[in-house]
């Protein structure tokens, strides 16, 4: 049975909710357009931040941009379609910061090809890199997380790929591992709940980014897309960024296992 807070507790444990001071937050994929926004916003929150990516100048370039503003952050090359790599690096960041409280896993891969046109090849490569190098993330953060028993959390990017289909594109790999990510982080959430680790997931609709450039700007396209979206606009990156805060701080310490759609009502009316 929970203890009845007194005023002074409440408003210590509120003014908290979303304090990440002195955390330790791992990204890889953080120099991508969600990826570098969702940075940003941990950063300011008061998490240190590494960045970590295919391109190592590219995840330090975002890290002194960070370090240049007055926040704690580096940089490392990690190819997540390398299992050894992500245990190395993750025990690298566990080295040098101490411990990794925050895995927050930006990466992810589209081929798009139709169902007759699939190819194994563009097959494996999605299926490694959204769905295989996220069980491996977590699983070597966990092992940190676990070791150092002080809780911790997982985040995953997803889509609402996860969860619909979509006519007349070729999406299979994506949707599928996207759809598997969804389970991933079901399973993980029950096998570390018990050592106080949550696990969850954000799946945006089209957000504002240069991935999404090409969809933005054909005016068909834009047109479809807003025409799917309840809301009536296009999700900017901020959008991604408030969910990934919750996600991410205190607030969310009894959610686990969730996956929170950003994506302006479209779920909820398909």
């Amino acid at each position: 049975m929970g203890r009845v807070a007194s005023t002074a507790d409440y408003r210590r444990e509120l003014a908290g909710l979303f304090g990440l001071k002195g955390k330790v937050a791992f990204l890889p994929g953080g120099y991508g357009g969600l990826g570098e926004a969702i940075a940003w916003g941990l950063a300011l929150h008061g998490a240190r931040v590494v960045v970590a990516g295919r391109s190592g100048e590219k995840a330090e370039a975002l890290a002194a941009k960070l370090r240049a503003a007055k926040h704690e952050a580096h940089g490392l090359a990690l190819d997540v379609r390398s299992v050894p790599e992500i245990r190395s690096a993750v025990d690298a960041v566990a080295a040098q910061c101490g411990t990794v409280d925050l895995l927050v896993n930006c990466t992810g891969v589209q081929r798009e090809q139709p169902l007759a046109e699939v190819t194994e090849e563009a097959f494996d490569e999605v299926y490694a890199v959204n769905l295989k190098a996220a069980m491996f993330l977590g699983q070597a953060v966990a092992r940190h997380q676990v070791a150092a028993q002080r809780g911790g959390k997982q985040l995953h990017l997803l889509s609402v790929r996860a969860r619909l289909g979509l006519r007349g594109r070729g999406y299979s790999a994506y949707g599928a591992t996207k759809g598997g990510l969804v389970m991933l982080v079901r399973q993980h959430a029950m096998e570390l709940a018990p050592h106080g680790i949550q696990v969850n997931g954000i799946a945006p609709t089209v957000i504002v980014t240069e991935m999404a450039r090409h969809w933005i700007e054909n005016e068909a396209t834009r047109r479809q897309i807003l025409e799917r979206i309840p809301l009536g606009r296009i999700g900017e990156p901020r959008d991604v960024v408030g969910a990934a805060l919750f996600l991410a701080a205190p607030a969310s310490d009894f959610v686990t296992g969730q996956v929170l759609y950003v994506d302006g009502g479209i779920t909820a009316s398909q």
